[in-house]
């Protein structure tokens, strides 16, 4: 029987199939890999997870990592580590990216691209990516909803831009995506409510009001909607 395939989530959470018990050092050599992999050298490693010991020490702790590592996840050549799972991360970013090229997305795209990577984490390794993976995640949540808006795929453009802007809550260009969206389906009311819900928030937040361009499409509709 061949060895099922591993893999490894980082995104919404760290998750292994097949579902082994994991160290607390083992979790994090395997969420390193995953995110700065998979292959990296030992010195890279430790110097980055045990970044505030001393050197042997941290080799001392990665050598402790690897043994308590489930068998085959970790491959030692020399001085290189190499992370033998399939990678979330991966796919989302090639799903991202198709996104900002003008690529729609499935329910289960959006769905997971409304996730963060290794929430909780708080790593200084791991915060760079993690900036990044949530910029790049709104980008393309926003510009699907754009897309799938022109494409009349309405359902599927409110749950992108109902997810971007739960991401980022000040995000103009998100808030104007997503009203637009409601206003193409022909839901003026829920327009205007996220509408004033948005503006709310930018008074709160920033003190500002939206963009007059997005007051103007909103009212316009809702005039119409009185006559």
């Amino acid at each position: 029987m061949p060895e099922p395939t591993r893999r490894l989530a980082v995104v919404g959470g760290l998750g292994v199939l097949p579902s082994v018990r994991l160290s607390l050092p083992s979790r994090r050599l395997l969420a390193f890999l995953a995110v700065a992999g998979p292959e990296a050298s030992r010195g890279v490693v430790a110097g980055r997870l045990w970044a505030d010991i001393p050197e042997t020490q941290a080799r001392a702790n990665l050598r402790r990592a690897i043994w308590q590592s489930p068998g085959g996840w970790v491959v030692a050549d020399g001085d290189e580590l190499r992370l033998d799972a399939e990678v979330d991360l991966s796919r989302l970013h090639e799903v991202a990216c198709a996104a900002i090229e003008g690529a729609p997305l499935t329910m289960d795209e959006i769905d997971l691209l409304s996730r963060d990577l290794l929430p909780g984490w708080h790593e200084e390794w791991a915060m760079p990516a993690q900036e990044a993976f949530h910029l790049l995640r709104v980008q393309a949540l926003e510009a699907a909803c754009v897309t799938m808006t022109q494409q009349r795929m309405h359902a599927l453009a409110t749950q992108a831009g109902t997810a971007a802007l739960a991401a980022d809550p000040l995000r103009e260009s998100a808030a104007y995506a997503l009203i637009l969206a409601h206003l193409q389906e022909g839901n003026r009311h829920a327009a205007a409510v996220r509408f004033r819900a948005f503006a709310r928030t930018l008074e709160e937040e920033l003190g500002v009001a939206p963009d007059p361009r997005l007051a103007r499409a909103v009212n316009s509709a809702v005039a119409v909607r009185s006559l």
